[in-house]
Protein backbone atom coordinates (compact mmCIF):
# COMPACT_ATOMS: atom_id res chain seq x y z
CA UNK A 1 0.00 0.00 0.00
CA UNK A 2 1.59 3.77 -1.27
CA UNK A 3 1.90 5.88 2.07
CA UNK A 4 1.90 9.51 0.80
CA UNK A 5 2.19 12.46 3.69
CA UNK A 6 -0.56 14.89 4.14
CA UNK A 7 1.09 17.92 6.29
CA UNK A 8 -2.26 20.03 6.47
CA UNK A 9 -2.31 24.06 7.72
CA UNK A 10 1.61 24.33 8.65
CA UNK A 11 1.15 27.61 8.07
CA UNK A 12 2.22 31.37 9.74
CA UNK A 13 -0.66 32.64 11.44
CA UNK A 14 -0.80 29.39 14.17
CA UNK A 15 2.98 30.87 15.31
CA UNK A 16 3.13 32.84 18.76
CA UNK A 17 3.08 35.90 16.68
CA UNK A 18 0.74 35.00 14.30
CA UNK A 19 -3.40 36.46 14.29
CA UNK A 20 -4.45 32.49 15.71
CA UNK A 21 -1.56 31.20 17.79
CA UNK A 22 -1.30 27.61 18.95
CA UNK A 23 -0.05 26.97 22.21
CA UNK A 24 1.74 23.36 20.99
CA UNK A 25 2.53 24.75 17.47
CA UNK A 26 6.39 25.01 18.31
CA UNK A 27 6.06 21.20 19.19
CA UNK A 28 4.14 20.44 15.92
CA UNK A 29 6.60 21.84 14.01
CA UNK A 30 9.86 20.12 15.04
CA UNK A 31 8.10 16.94 14.93
CA UNK A 32 6.16 17.35 11.38
CA UNK A 33 9.40 18.65 10.63
CA UNK A 34 11.33 15.00 11.18
CA UNK A 35 8.43 13.05 9.71
CA UNK A 36 9.08 15.55 6.62
CA UNK A 37 12.63 14.75 6.21
CA UNK A 38 12.25 11.16 6.53
CA UNK A 39 9.66 11.27 3.56
CA UNK A 40 12.02 13.15 1.89
CA UNK A 41 15.03 10.59 2.26
CA UNK A 42 13.26 7.86 1.10
CA UNK A 43 11.61 9.89 -1.98
CA UNK A 44 7.87 9.42 -0.62
CA UNK A 45 4.98 11.38 -1.58
CA UNK A 46 4.42 14.60 0.18
CA UNK A 47 1.42 16.94 -0.05
CA UNK A 48 1.34 20.05 1.62
CA UNK A 49 -2.27 21.45 2.40
CA UNK A 50 -2.59 25.28 2.09
CA UNK A 51 -5.97 26.76 3.96
CA UNK A 52 -6.62 29.93 1.96
CA UNK A 53 -10.12 31.57 4.12
CA UNK A 54 -12.35 33.36 2.15
CA UNK A 55 -15.36 33.97 4.62
CA UNK A 56 -16.20 37.73 5.09
CA UNK A 57 -15.91 37.70 9.05
CA UNK A 58 -12.29 35.89 8.71
CA UNK A 59 -9.45 37.39 10.56
CA UNK A 60 -6.34 34.83 9.72
CA UNK A 61 -5.10 32.73 7.02
CA UNK A 62 -6.35 35.75 4.54
CA UNK A 63 -5.28 35.71 0.80
CA UNK A 64 -1.98 37.29 0.14
CA UNK A 65 -0.58 37.87 3.82
CA UNK A 66 2.36 36.39 5.61
CA UNK A 67 0.16 34.45 8.30
CA UNK A 68 -1.18 32.19 5.51
CA UNK A 69 2.37 31.21 3.64
CA UNK A 70 3.81 28.03 5.05
CA UNK A 71 5.99 28.17 8.41
CA UNK A 72 9.89 28.17 7.33
CA UNK A 73 10.59 24.95 8.25
CA UNK A 74 7.95 22.77 6.82
CA UNK A 75 8.37 24.61 3.46
CA UNK A 76 7.11 22.76 0.19
CA UNK A 77 10.27 21.69 -1.88
CA UNK A 78 10.35 21.40 -5.47
CA UNK A 79 8.01 18.91 -6.91
CA UNK A 80 6.25 18.71 -3.85
CA UNK A 81 2.28 18.90 -4.39
CA UNK A 82 0.50 21.82 -2.89
CA UNK A 83 -3.33 22.39 -2.51
CA UNK A 84 -5.30 25.02 -1.91
CA UNK A 85 -8.73 24.70 0.38
CA UNK A 86 -11.30 26.97 1.26
CA UNK A 87 -13.12 24.25 4.32
CA UNK A 88 -11.99 21.83 7.43
CA UNK A 89 -11.97 18.97 4.73
CA UNK A 90 -9.26 19.14 2.16
CA UNK A 91 -10.99 17.03 -0.26
CA UNK A 92 -14.01 19.37 -0.31
CA UNK A 93 -13.38 21.32 -3.89
CA UNK A 94 -10.21 20.61 -4.26
CA UNK A 95 -8.08 18.32 -6.26
CA UNK A 96 -6.67 16.10 -3.49
CA UNK A 97 -8.44 13.21 -4.57
CA UNK A 98 -7.58 13.28 -8.14
CA UNK A 99 -4.30 13.41 -6.86
CA UNK A 100 -4.06 10.50 -4.63
CA UNK A 101 -5.72 8.18 -7.22
CA UNK A 102 -3.86 9.60 -10.00
CA UNK A 103 -0.43 8.09 -7.41
CA UNK A 104 -1.74 5.50 -6.45
CA UNK A 105 -1.90 6.57 -2.38
CA UNK A 106 -3.91 4.66 -0.11
CA UNK A 107 -2.53 5.57 3.07
CA UNK A 108 -1.98 9.08 4.63
CA UNK A 109 0.21 9.86 7.68
CA UNK A 110 -1.43 13.46 8.98
CA UNK A 111 -0.49 16.03 10.77
CA UNK A 112 -0.23 19.67 11.27
CA UNK A 113 -3.03 22.29 12.27
CA UNK A 114 -5.87 21.76 13.58
CA UNK A 115 -6.95 18.48 15.51
CA UNK A 116 -10.08 19.73 16.12
CA UNK A 117 -11.20 20.61 12.89
CA UNK A 118 -8.93 20.30 9.14
CA UNK A 119 -7.60 16.90 10.97
CA UNK A 120 -10.57 15.75 11.80
CA UNK A 121 -12.87 16.66 9.11
CA UNK A 122 -10.17 15.32 6.30
CA UNK A 123 -9.53 11.63 8.17
CA UNK A 124 -13.53 11.44 8.47
CA UNK A 125 -13.33 12.09 5.11
CA UNK A 126 -10.48 10.58 3.72
CA UNK A 127 -12.12 6.66 5.62
CA UNK A 128 -15.62 7.08 3.62
CA UNK A 129 -13.51 7.44 0.12
CA UNK A 130 -11.63 4.26 1.23
CA UNK A 131 -8.25 5.44 2.75
CA UNK A 132 -6.36 4.31 5.41
CA UNK A 133 -5.27 7.28 7.74
CA UNK A 134 -2.33 7.24 10.28
CA UNK A 135 -2.28 10.49 12.66
CA UNK A 136 0.65 11.95 14.55
CA UNK A 137 -0.82 12.67 17.88
CA UNK A 138 2.34 14.91 18.77
CA UNK A 139 2.87 16.65 15.16
CA UNK A 140 -1.11 18.15 15.96
CA UNK A 141 -2.86 19.94 17.86
CA UNK A 142 -6.04 21.84 18.63
CA UNK A 143 -7.51 25.23 20.39
CA UNK A 144 -8.98 25.92 23.14
CA UNK A 145 -12.92 25.79 23.18
CA UNK A 146 -15.99 27.07 25.48
CA UNK A 147 -19.07 25.41 25.21
CA UNK A 148 -22.16 26.18 27.80
CA UNK A 149 -19.79 28.67 29.25
CA UNK A 150 -17.33 25.97 30.19
CA UNK A 151 -13.46 26.15 28.99
CA UNK A 152 -12.39 23.21 27.21
CA UNK A 153 -8.64 23.55 27.43
CA UNK A 154 -6.48 22.86 24.27
CA UNK A 155 -4.95 19.18 25.33
CA UNK A 156 -8.55 18.20 26.49
CA UNK A 157 -9.71 19.38 23.12
CA UNK A 158 -6.90 17.31 21.24
CA UNK A 159 -7.29 14.36 23.16
CA UNK A 160 -10.66 14.51 22.81
CA UNK A 161 -10.63 14.34 18.94
CA UNK A 162 -7.70 12.04 18.60
CA UNK A 163 -9.91 9.42 21.01
CA UNK A 164 -12.67 9.99 18.15
CA UNK A 165 -10.52 9.64 15.94
CA UNK A 166 -8.89 6.65 16.81
CA UNK A 167 -11.91 4.88 17.71
CA UNK A 168 -13.06 4.03 13.95
CA UNK A 169 -11.36 5.96 11.45
CA UNK A 170 -7.41 6.22 12.10
CA UNK A 171 -4.40 4.87 14.00
CA UNK A 172 -3.18 7.17 16.06
CA UNK A 173 0.47 7.22 17.05
CA UNK A 174 3.12 9.46 17.74
CA UNK A 175 6.15 10.82 15.81
CA UNK A 176 8.61 8.24 16.93
CA UNK A 177 6.25 4.95 16.73
CA UNK A 178 5.60 5.32 13.16
CA UNK A 179 9.14 6.13 12.33
CA UNK A 180 10.22 3.13 13.86
CA UNK A 181 7.22 1.20 11.94
CA UNK A 182 8.41 3.28 8.77
CA UNK A 183 12.25 2.63 8.85
CA UNK A 184 11.40 -1.45 9.25
CA UNK A 185 9.52 -1.05 5.73
CA UNK A 186 5.96 -2.26 7.48
CA UNK A 187 3.14 -1.82 5.30
CA UNK A 188 -0.14 0.24 6.45
CA UNK A 189 -1.57 -3.01 7.18
CA UNK A 190 0.82 -3.84 9.72
CA UNK A 191 0.56 -0.62 11.58
CA UNK A 192 -3.26 -1.91 12.23
CA UNK A 193 -2.39 -5.52 13.12
CA UNK A 194 0.16 -3.88 15.51
CA UNK A 195 -2.30 -1.69 17.15
CA UNK A 196 -4.62 -4.77 17.15
CA UNK A 197 -2.01 -6.51 18.95
CA UNK A 198 -1.16 -4.09 21.87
Amino acid sequence: MKTGLLLLEMQNDYLAHGRRPLERSNDVIVNAQTVLQSFRSRQQPIIHVQHIATQPDATFLLPCTKGAEFCTATQPAQGEIIIKKHYPNSFKDTALLNHLTKQNIRHLVICGMTTHLTIDATVRAAYDLGLVCTVLQDACTAHALTFNQTLVSEEHVHLAFLAALQSFYANVLSTNAYLKIATTRQTAHSVELSLEVS
